[in-house]
């Protein structure tokens, strides 16, 4: 089964580089994946998980009530999507993969995400905050076996 690995965010806003960060650690760890870093629109994704029978997306979410350093796991079908799909900023990844079917592309059949509750996502520097930091290494082994990688 060809899998991906996708680690998504900005590398140079902190704790939003956290699915970067985790997803290049699972590559380092598990040499039979691919790894992609993305921190495009979610348009962009079509063509980076074309193909693939297996993708696995990391990121990262700010929720009010979220511990830094929490793992949410989702799946595609839980994500509602976007009800203006008009232009490349109202497309979100469900409404990416769904356009990247309806447009005929090999999608992947099983998709994971993985958020990660983050602390900073607005402060410029290349490393994640402490506590997010320290998590990366437990979260990349948590998602290798879940996903049995």
């Amino acid at each position: 089964m060809r899998t991906l690995v996708l680690g998504y965010g900005n590398p140079i806003l902190t704790d939003d580089s956290v699915g970067i960060k985790i997803a290049t650690k699972i590559k380092e760890t598990t040499p039979g994946v691919e790894l992609i870093e993305a921190s495009a629109a979610p348009m962009v994704l079509i063509d980076c998980v074309a193909g693939y029978d297996k993708v696995i997306i990391i990121d990262s979410i700010k929720t009010r009530r979220g511990k830094p350093g929490a793992l949410y796991k989702l799946q595609l079908e839980h994500l509602k999507p976007s009800p203006d799909p008009s232009s490349v900023h109202g497309i979100d990844i469900a409404t990416a993969f769904r356009l990247g079917e309806g447009l005929g592309y090999k999608m992947p059949r099983f998709v994971s995400i993985y958020a990660v509750e983050i602390e900073d996502n607005t402060t410029f520097g290349e490393q994640c905050t402490g506590e997010i930091d320290a998590k990366i290494p437990l979260m990349a082994r948590q998602i290798i076996q879940e996903e049995k990688l």
